[in-house]
């Protein structure tokens, strides 16, 4: 398959690396996939659970809410539990209104978190403002923490959008009232970001981040962020909402600042279906990043939509019943075929465009449309390798995938292209 036309991407914006944990964000490495859990952090072991889940599905940072007392203590259990079973990922503390007393009362969960997210619209509020955000700063300090200033504009600094609305009205030229508020999210996670250094905290321990939840504003907003600093910025839809539109909108806007070189890490943070499934987020991030080529986590394949050629739903269950065997087997894959996750594959259902379409893939099938032949094609590294015929092509064509692997990814991997195998 094509290789994607990265080179049609800016270049990546030059931003300070920041160490979160074993993780680097910013500072030319790869971006990096984040999600929250929904969990009561004080129950450690749902939350234990769902931090592993996140961690399992490819989420390189998990945040975790950090509230109340009940839930402060329980974060080192949990950090234990998830290193018990294997599980490293970093954990973010999220903190909103008393997280410096938090910090200050729980020195085990500030030693820890890998890092904290303040907000500073409700980190503190007039006189206190200032000196509660130095508290959680000189903490982080203390523990060696890095810091996300977290802008959102549903809970902006009020003080700030206020006086800048008044010296909008004032101007001769004043500007949309749209605008400002632009202006207002990106000089409070810029003022808060230069207290921080201010206070010791270098850039090197700053990610900033700026949500919305229209889609525009995001891009307006973090263009402007992107121009006007060096912080690693991590980005995001803030209720992006649920399903299909929150997947639209969060690829929409983050797609845009990523093709032009804009953000080091992502979050989609879409609202779950009713007991739904909450690494759906993670493998939303993944597939924005895969799909633009800026990353690669598992196999893609390509499967034609269907249309009146293919009546037959052969291909659409083979499709789904190989989507369903890269997830199962990714784990270990990953762990045994180094570069497995750069393969492609095609399922696709008649001759009108399913041989080019599998040629074009590492391995691809192009099954019999209505009215056609009942064999199905088989193209191993752009050449007709076998056809397959009779009940049983979808087990065929798997087993043909995990020889395909194990041959081009194994210990004992062979370059050269399977060609011209019998038919």
């Amino acid at each position: 398959m094509q290789a994607p036309q990265t080179d049609l991407i800016a270049p990546r914006r030059t931003s300070v690396g920041v160490a979160v944990g074993g993780v680097t964000v910013g500072g030319g490495a790869p971006v990096v996939v984040q999600s929250m859990t929904n969990t009561d952090t004080a129950d450690i072991a749902a939350t234990v659970a769902q931090c592993a889940a996140l961690a399992r599905a490819g989420s390189e940072l998990v945040r975790i809410t950090v509230d109340r007392d009940e839930a402060a203590k329980a974060v080192p259990y949990i950090r234990d539990r998830l290193r018990a079973q294997g599980v490293g990922v970093p954990l973010v503390g999220d903190f909103h209104y008393i997280g410096h007393k938090l910090l200050a009362d729980h020195p085990a969960a500030a030693e820890a978190l890998d890092k904290y997210r303040i907000n500073p619209g409700n980190v503190g509020f007039k006189a206190k403002k200032d000196r509660q955000f130095a508290s959680i700063i000189e903490l982080a300090l203390k523990y060696a923490k890095p810091v996300r200033i977290g802008v959102n504009w549903g809970s902006l600094d009020q003080e700030l959008l206020t006086h800048l609305m008044d010296e909008n009205a004032r101007s001769a030229t004043p500007r949309d009232a749209r605008a400002v508020m632009h202006e207002a999210i990106v000089q409070s996670a810029l003022r808060s970001a230069e207290l921080a250094e201010s206070i010791g905290l270098g850039a090197d321990r700053i990610v900033i981040s700026a949500k919305v939840s229209a889609v525009q504003d995001l891009i307006s907003v973090y263009t402007m962020l992107a121009a006007r600093c060096r912080y690693a910025l991590h980005l995001g839809l803030t209720e992006a909402g649920m399903g299909s539109k929150g997947i639209v909108a969060s690829t929409a806007a983050m797609s845009v600042l990523l093709q032009q070189g804009i953000g080091d890490t992502i979050r989609v943070s879409l609202t779950p279906e009713p007991g739904g499934d909450r690494t759906l987020e993670v493998k939303v991030s993944q597939e924005i990043l895969q799909t633009m080529g800026l990353r690669s986590f598992v196999p893609i394949v390509a499967a034609c939509p269907g249309c009146g050629r293919t009546t037959s739903t052969v291909f659409q269950e083979l499709a789904r019943d190989v989507e369903t065997m890269i997830r199962e087997r990714m784990p270990e894959w990953r762990k045994s075929y180094p570069g497995v996750e750069t393969m492609t594959l095609a399922v696709m259902g008649c001759i009108v465009n399913g041989p080019g379409e599998s040629k074009h893939a590492d391995i691809g099938i192009s099954l019999p449309g209505t009215g056609e032949q009942p064999a199905a094609p088989v193209f191993i590294d752009g050449v007709k390798a076998v056809t397959l015929r009779g009940p049983g092509i979808a087990a065929e064509f798997k087993t043909l995938v995990e020889d395909y692997i194990e041959r081009r990814f194994g210990a004992g991997r062979r370059d050269t292209p399977t060609a011209g195998a019998a038919e």
